[in-house]
C-alpha cells in the first residue's frame, strides 16, 4: 500500500505559477503510475496528468498541456505538478493518485487509481 500527502497549493494571481508536491510512502514507490486529478465546486473530479511508473510516459488534458508538468523523483518518493500560466479557471482542489503499475503505461480514469491523497486547494484570482 501507500499512502499520498499532498502539499503546495494556496492563492495566486492569474499568470502566475505554483508546484504541488506528493509525497509517498512505501518502499514501492517506483512501481506506481502517478495521476493528477482536480475537483471545482459544483463539477465532478477531472484528470489533469499523468505519468508511468518509469517516468518515460507522460499525458496531459487538453486544458493544461503546455501550462502544467507533471515529474517524479522515485528515489525521493514524490510527484510533483508545476502550474504555470495559471487561470481562475484552475481553480480547485487537486489530488495525487497512485495505481500499481506493470508496464509503462499512464491512466487518465480515477476509476484506475487505488490510492488517493487528502487534496490541497489552489485558488487563482483574477
Amino acid at each position: 500500500q501507500v499512502q499520498l500527502v499532498e502539499s503546495g497549493g494556496g492563492l495566486v494571481q492569474a499568470g502566475g505559477s505554483l508546484r504541488l508536491s506528493c509525497a509517498a510512502s512505501g518502499r514501492t514507490f517506483s512501481r506506481y503510475a502517478m495521476g493528477w486529478f482536480r475537483q471545482a465546486p459544483g463539477k465532478e473530479r477531472e484528470f489533469v496528468a499523468a505519468m508511468s511508473w518509469s517516468g518515460i510516459s507522460t499525458y496531459y488534458a487538453d486544458s493544461v498541456k503546455g501550462r502544467f508538468t507533471i515529474s517524479r523523483d522515485n528515489a525521493k518518493n514524490t510527484v510533483s505538478l508545476q502550474m504555470n500560466s495559471l487561470k481562475p479557471e484552475d481553480t480547485a482542489v487537486y489530488y495525487c493518485a497512485a495505481k500499481p503499475a506493470y508496464d509503462s503505461s499512464w491512466y487518465r480514469f480515477s476509476d484506475d487509481y487505488d490510492y488517493w491523497g487528502q487534496g490541497t486547494q489552489v485558488t487563482v484570482s483574477s
